[in-house]
């Protein structure tokens, strides 16, 4: 189980949650045990620490170093996810499912549809993580992404207005439209992604009325195959994103404190289907079941 948090500086509650989720897991009680008898738990927490320090999405990296490693790239279009006012990427567009893809200029600029060239430090130092799993293991059972997300609601009013209903937690296994555009991926298993997402659903719906079982799913027509969850997905993992309601800029104390405690509570739940084996006696189809989510409207 490979677990990245605030690959997005300024989404910070899940570097929190990982971290309290290690400390339990190294811990002296008998299921903290079983736990690490049966699961290898490896995390990179608050991947993004540049933008972190400067409360921002992007990384703190300009084309011109990304050009001083990679010279053959000079002349190159800049890569369509480089932010020039802020000189730094979105690194979650910076994957590929291929890990030993080397960034050609003719790939250049590149579309959101399309895959992107470990041209980032941080996303090079997540693959070669995984690279490394899976030598050790073949596949990585379970890869988990967790980020913030901005304000939106859980369903529509009969002419189509926002409810009022706010969920504090989207979450996701498909980020692909069709595997087979990026070539032959054999051990993709969407099924697999969708049993893991109706764990953490159940698990956090067994909170009741309190902030934490409020759960959508996000947005189900997303195609991006250069996030580390569209890539790690191909590759064989079973994939979950955790998108958290509100910001470094919007969450205060209590607020963040819910979030960081809801994401535990999902990131406990993984680990205990992994640990007993009761993910596989789920039923994929009830992911289908889980509210999608809406945005805000705007006037």
């Amino acid at each position: 189980m490979l677990i990245e948090s605030q690959i997005h500086g300024n989404e910070p509650h899940g570097t929190t949650a990982v971290l309290n989720l290690l400390k339990t897991l190294g811990g002296s009680s008998q299921r903290a045990q079983e736990i690490r008898e049966a699961v290898t738990v490896v995390v990179v927490p608050q991947l993004n620490a540049d933008g972190a320090a400067l409360d921002r999405r992007q990384n703190d990296r300009t084309w011109d170093d990304v050009v001083d490693d990679f010279p053959d790239l000079a002349g190159a279009p800049t890569a369509w996810k480089y932010n020039t006012k802020a000189e730094g990427f979105d690194i979650n567009r910076d994957f590929n499912p291929d890990l030993d893809y080397v960034p050609a200029a003719g790939d250049f600029p590149g579309t959101s549809a399309g895959t992107g060239w470990y041209i980032t430090p941080e996303a090079q130092t997540v693959r070669d993580v995984y690279r490394s799993l899976e030598q050790e293991f073949g596949t990585v059972d379970t890869f988990v992404d967790l980020h913030n997300q901005g304000p939106c609601y859980t369903g529509e009013g009969p002419n189509g207005e926002a409810t009022g209903e706010y969920p504090t937690l989207s979450i996701s296994g498909r980020f692909i439209d069709d595997p087979s555009a990026f070539g032959d991926w054999p051990k993709f298993d969407y099924d697999a992604s969708r049993r893991l997402n109706v764990a953490v659903f159940d698990a956090l719906q067994q909170r009741g009325e309190s902030p934490h079982g409020a759960v959508t799913l996000y947005p189900q027509n997303t195609n991006l195959p250069g996030t580390a969850l569209g890539s790690f997905g191909l590759r064989g993992s079973a994939t979950i994103l955790f998108e958290t309601t509100g910001q470094t800029q919007t969450a205060g104390q209590k607020g963040a404190g819910q979030l960081t405690k809801q994401v535990e509570i999902g990131l406990t739940a993984v680990v205990d289907g992994m640990t007993d084996g009761t993910l596989a006696g789920v039923d994929a189809e009830r992911y289908e079941s889980i509210p999608e989510r809406r945005s805000i409207p705007r006037d």
